[in-house]
């Protein structure tokens, strides 16, 4: 785990798609946008390097739908929203995260 991340990195990777799905739940948005929202959540910083392809695997999955937005005096950037298989993807992977993490509670008591 680095100073700044609160979890270890192998963790961010693992659950990074199911949050991103999350976030996009409530409305559609920018990769910046996805990013800073997580991390002001307490998910900790996440590189581009990180974000992007989670992003490009959920796209290429169904899970997302992307649309391309003008720039206001700089680049256009890519807007990306919740499919209806997306919808279904995430109420998946969250019953799976609440097994899990009941698994881990019950363990050891």
């Amino acid at each position: 785990m680095g100073k700044d991340a609160p979890f270890p990195g192998s963790w961010q990777r693992a659950i990074l798609p199911m949050l991103l799905l999350a976030e996009l739940s409530s409305s559609p948005a920018h990769g910046y946008a996805l990013s800073k929202s997580l991390q002001e959540r307490g998910f900790g910083p996440i590189k581009g390097a990180t974000l992007y392809p989670a992003l490009s695997k959920l796209e290429a999955a169904g899970y997302v739908d992307t649309r391309w937005e003008e720039g206001q005096g700089g680049p256009g950037r890519k807007v990306y929203g919740l499919s209806a298989a997306g919808r279904a993807e995430l109420g998946r992977q969250r019953d799976s995260f609440d097994k899990l993490a009941a698994l881990v509670q019950s363990t050891g008591t």
